[in-house]
């Protein structure tokens, strides 16, 4: 018998769901990104970025708080299994990815009336869904647990 504890199966409709919300969130910022007056100057590292070209390999994107927000959502998916290792494995750590929707959730209350519109928005409709598939995942990971689901 294995003790590699309970075998973790993830809905391909909801990682599928997922990475159109990593890439409409990827676009969204690349869009702000192109908005934004070329001659913004420079990043922390005091380079400036070439003119007439986009994003390089090595060059990162804006300090933002959409970049932020992203960066702690795409953590917290990641936990949830929504991203799969180079052999195509998922990895599921839920006190880790709630650990990051806290983060998240603190950083609402602590910003609240200072955001524009837009990114009290954009945070709400990212803490919302993080929530339900932290929700979904957790009940995934019960019924495996108690024998109810069989993994694929």
């Amino acid at each position: 018998m294995s003790e590699t504890g309970p075998q973790i199966q993830i809905d391909d409709d909801w990682k599928a769901q997922a990475q159109r919300e990593k890439e409409a969130l990827a676009q969204k910022q690349k869009a702000a990104q192109a908005a934004a007056p070329a001659s913004a100057g420079t990043g922390t590292t005091g380079a400036a970025a070439p003119s007439g070209r986009g994003a390089g390999p090595r060059e990162l994107p804006p300090a933002d708080f959409d970049g932020l927000i992203n960066t702690l959502a795409s953590q917290a998916l990641m936990y949830l299994g929504a991203m799969p290792d180079a052999q195509g494995r998922a990895y599921v750590s839920l006190e880790t990815a709630r650990h990051q929707i806290d983060l998240l959730g603190v950083i609402e209350d602590k910003t609240q009336g200072n955001l524009t519109d837009e990114e009290a928005k954009s945070l709400g409709a990212t803490l919302y869904e993080l929530r339900q598939a932290y929700v979904s995942v957790s009940q995934m990971v019960r019924d495996q647990a108690l024998g109810k689901t069989p993994p694929r």
